[in-house]
């Protein structure tokens, strides 16, 4: 016998529904899937600390260190000598990303009038567009560069042009055509950013209304700037992401982190902290002097504007 389309009204008004919102809070409910046995840091660390990493290479002009390596991120410290170059590059299916940290790097990137970026500067290149930089001035500069794990550059083969030294004896190139054009710049995701100039500077005790460095289908940098507080109670555990990490890059005073079995971490500008998957973790605004005015950023990297935040039953989905 057929159902009625009232019968089968009536039935589906009995259906729970898969998520279910609190009248009295902007929260949802939901079941979510959350590890029994936490994802490992392996060769990850929960913070990095900048003093540390220039402690290994005192006395290198040039140097490389690998800080955060998953699936998704290739996150590393970069320091070069005055006068050193890159080839003429770029990544085919990611943008890269550096926050420039000591010295001065001039970028020359495709479409852009060439400049020259120091501390602060958050610099970005999206993908396929050409892109080269070197080292200006008298002392090193120091970046740390954040690209898509498991991709390799391109190098451009118009005309006469040839692989580069610097690519040889590291995997088969081959010469390619492409239809492929290269990505545009846009309103959020723009060449650079100044941080000191343009937020510090621009207003001391605010954080920018334009907080957005990266925002595309497949990342996310934001800026995240407050005043010092006081570090939350153990009983603020903050939230998780079901598939996906996160780091962020301390970009001015102090920061404190509370990560699932790895403790509550404080951290200063230059230090970087890492979250695997599926572990609770909650990012305040430290306080370095009570008795003075302080403000407190960290710069935070993830897959996507939109990543899915997975709050405590009893928190009403907020940190």
């Amino acid at each position: 016998m057929m159902m009625t389309l009232g019968c089968a009204m009536a039935l589906t008004g009995l259906v729970v529904p898969a998520v279910a919102q609190d009248p009295n809070t902007s929260a949802w409910y939901a079941w979510s899937p959350k590890p029994d046995r936490l994802p490992l840091y392996g060769k990850n660390r929960p913070v990095t600390r900048l003093n540390d990493v220039l402690a290994r290479h005192k006395g290198q002009a040039g140097w490389s260190e690998q800080v955060i390596l998953t699936t998704r991120y290739d996150a590393k410290w970069v320091q070069a000598a005055p006068g050193d170059k890159t080839p003429v590059q770029y990544y085919g299916d990611d943008r890269v990303f550096w926050v420039v940290w000591g010295g001065e790097i001039r970028f020359n990137i495709e479409g852009q009038a060439p400049f020259v970026a120091t501390k602060g500067f958050l610099v970005q290149v999206p993908q396929r567009v050409r892109y080269s930089m070197e080292t200006v001035g008298n002392v090193p500069s120091l970046r740390f560069e954040v690209t898509h794990a498991g991709i390799r550059p391109s190098y451009p083969a118009d005309a006469s042009q040839r692989l580069p030294p610097e690519a040889m004896g590291k995997g088969d190139y081959i010469k390619i055509s492409t239809p492929t054009q290269p990505d545009e710049y846009d309103a959020v995701n723009r060449p650079y950013r100044d941080f000191l100039k343009d937020v510090v500077a621009a207003d001391p005790m605010h954080g920018p209304k334009d907080h957005l460095v990266v925002a595309d289908e497949a990342n996310l940098v934001n800026i995240i700037r407050g005043p010092g507080v006081a570090t939350p109670p153990d009983s603020n555990e903050g939230h998780f992401h079901i598939g996906d990490d996160e780091f962020w890059f301390i970009l001015e005073g102090r920061c404190d982190f509370l990560i699932e079995d790895a403790g509550l971490l404080k951290t200063d500008a230059g230090d970087i902290v890492f979250v695997p998957p599926g572990r609770f973790h909650r990012a305040s605004w430290g306080l370095v002097d009570r008795g003075k005015p302080q403000m407190d950023t960290r710069l935070s990297f993830n897959v996507s504007p939109l990543l899915f935040h997975n709050f405590a039953e009893d928190a009403g989905g907020r940190q």
